[in-house]
């Protein structure tokens, strides 16, 4: 069966986001008062699996091993059957 993983990657806090401090110092200058902005990435990943839990397990293993450095990031998986 085919399956569409969203996985959406971040860092964890306490570490340095330079893409996200200079959006927000960009955005105060141009007048939105921000307190801070966090950049994440967002992987859609269309794979064949056997079933749901398969499905999930290969989305988990695809972030620990190559979508997600487990040191610095969280990742978040959703996971939909595709017809």
């Amino acid at each position: 069966m085919k399956y569409h993983a969203k996985i959406e990657v971040s860092l964890k806090l306490g570490h340095s986001d330079p893409e996200g401090q200079t959006t927000s110092q960009l955005l105060n200058e141009l007048g939105y008062k921000t307190d801070s902005v966090r950049v994440s990435k967002e992987y859609n990943v269309l794979f064949i699996a056997e079933d749901l839990e398969d499905a999930r397990a290969k989305a988990e293993e695809m972030c620990k091993r190559v979508l997600a450095n487990p040191t610095k990031d969280n990742y978040t998986i959703g996971i939909e059957e595709q017809k």
